[in-house]
């Protein structure tokens, strides 16, 4: 299989897709998004009347819509409940909506009011909310409604007051304003929720990771108190019975400790990776790594470990971080084994393929696969599906080390059927880093 097959076979229309789908995904798992997405709704359902009202009662213009307004008014209804959308239908939505709503609406009034600076002013207001969003949703929403904006001015009104000098003007205040606002979008206070975000994220993941374990623990301990006082018994079968409960039972203390300790080793690797350099430093063995971290993996039995195969074709090495590729291998055998565990069917097969001019490893599960329309958002940080599976900072962190490594990750996969992860290595090894070693 190849690269090209990761987007479904249409890698543009993933890519056209992937804004929208992570905007509604957005909304879909983060209540403070909703909040957001409706207060703007009734903010604009409630404006577009009150201003209608400002502008032709109190503060006349030369032209003003009532149809237009209603029309407009209308169209921030649905987004009040965003959660009843489906992905295709949001997405048309989204795009028809801003659309509308922005640049169209507030450039044709502008020409219809042939410029006067109340239009000249709201237009650029309408510019720095329409930018806010996703910058490839509103630059399709400014160039479309623009468009529109201008044809339906050419057959309502003066054609030639499109290239009048009041008019053309204004083109290079609003081109600043985009790239301005497409370049500081990412401001300190957006950084700083991102890192809250993430730390809550995380919080919340190893909450839901250790609670499991630890009503484990306390049933087992239950058990114990029970069973100890048979061991005072004289039938020495009743006796041998209890001992043997006993056993049992520590045994499964012992896996969800181990298990517990495993998860923490985990969190707190991908947590010191967030914060350290991630540049190659070393050689890494990939053979030696792979048979680290299935020794390290707590699985929860014999079973579940046969599960595990691996392909060794060729072994390379390949310039980066034995601990943090570590931490990738984790989370991708661990994602592998949660979509076996979701389907209730399936296998794991890694292989390590050196004898290609770029060397790589397949991460293979027949689980249960990926949909094509979530396929572009999983290396997105904190997008998780199904919502609360996670964190969601799995898969980033992967493709952020991988790419400080001047390596890639990529994904290949059928819904219901498998997820073919593919990661490419640079080549060769430079000659200062250190001889390989064994991942610990």
């Amino acid at each position: 299989m190849t690269h090209a097959q990761s987007s479904a076979g249409k890698p543009w229309q993933g890519r056209l897709l992937q804004p929208f789908l992570h905007f509604h995904d957005a909304i879909e798992h983060m209540p403070a998004r909703r909040a957001q997405v409706r207060l703007l709704a009734f903010c604009g359902a409630l404006g577009m009347p009150l201003y209608y009202t400002l502008w032709h009662y109190h503060f006349p213009q030369e032209y003003e819509s009532p149809a237009l307004r209603v029309m407009a008014a209308l169209m921030f209804l649905p987004a009040l409940f965003p959660h009843r959308f489906s992905n295709t239908w949001f997405s048309v939505y989204l795009f028809a909506g801003l659309t509308f709503e922005l640049p169209f609406f507030f450039t044709l009034m502008f020409l219809m009011n042939h410029a006067s600076t109340l239009w000249l002013h709201s237009l650029l207001v309408a510019l720095v909310v329409l930018f806010h969003f996703d910058t490839r949703i509103a630059a399709l929403a400014y160039l479309s409604g623009t468009l529109l904006a201008c044809a339906v001015f050419a057959v309502l009104g003066d054609p030639g007051f499109l290239l009048d000098r009041q008019v053309m003007q204004q083109l290079p205040v609003h081109w600043f304003t985009i790239v301005v606002l497409s370049l500081v979008k990412v401001s300190r206070h957006v950084g700083t929720q991102q890192k809250l975000a993430g730390l809550a994220a995380g919080l919340g993941s190893v909450a839901h990771e250790l609670r499991t374990p630890l009503v484990s623990v306390e049933a087992n301990v239950r058990g114990l108190q029970r069973l100890l006082p048979r061991r005072t018994d004289t039938d020495a079968s009743a006796d041998a019975e209890g001992a043997a409960a006993c056993q049992d039972a520590l045994a499964r203390i012992q896996f969800e400790v181990r298990h517990m300790h495993h998860m923490i080793d985990l969190f707190l690797l991908s947590a010191s990776a967030v914060s350290s350099r991630l540049e190659a430093k070393e050689s890494v063995g990939m053979h030696d790594t792979v048979t680290a971290v299935l020794k390290r993996y707590p699985f929860v039995s014999a079973a579940q470990r046969a599960l595990v195969t691996v392909d060794l074709r060729a072994d390379f090495h390949f310039p980066g971080q034995a601990e943090l590729c570590v931490v990738i291998l984790l989370n991708l055998l661990r994602n592998a084994l949660k979509a076996i565990q979701r389907a209730g069917k399936g296998r794991v097969r890694i292989v390590i393929d050196g004898k290609r001019a770029v060397p790589r490893l397949l991460f293979i599960d027949t689980g249960c696969g990926i949909a094509a329309s979530r396929l572009p958002l999983i290396f997105d940080r904190f997008y998780s599906y199904p919502a609360h599976n996670g964190s969601g900072i799995g898969l980033a962190l992967c493709r952020q080390i991988l790419q400080a490594w001047q390596a890639r990750i990529s994904c290949v996969s059928r819904d219901g059927a498998y997820a073919i992860f593919v990661l490419e290595f640079a080549q060769p090894v430079p000659s200062r880093f250190p001889s390989p070693h064994r991942a610990r």
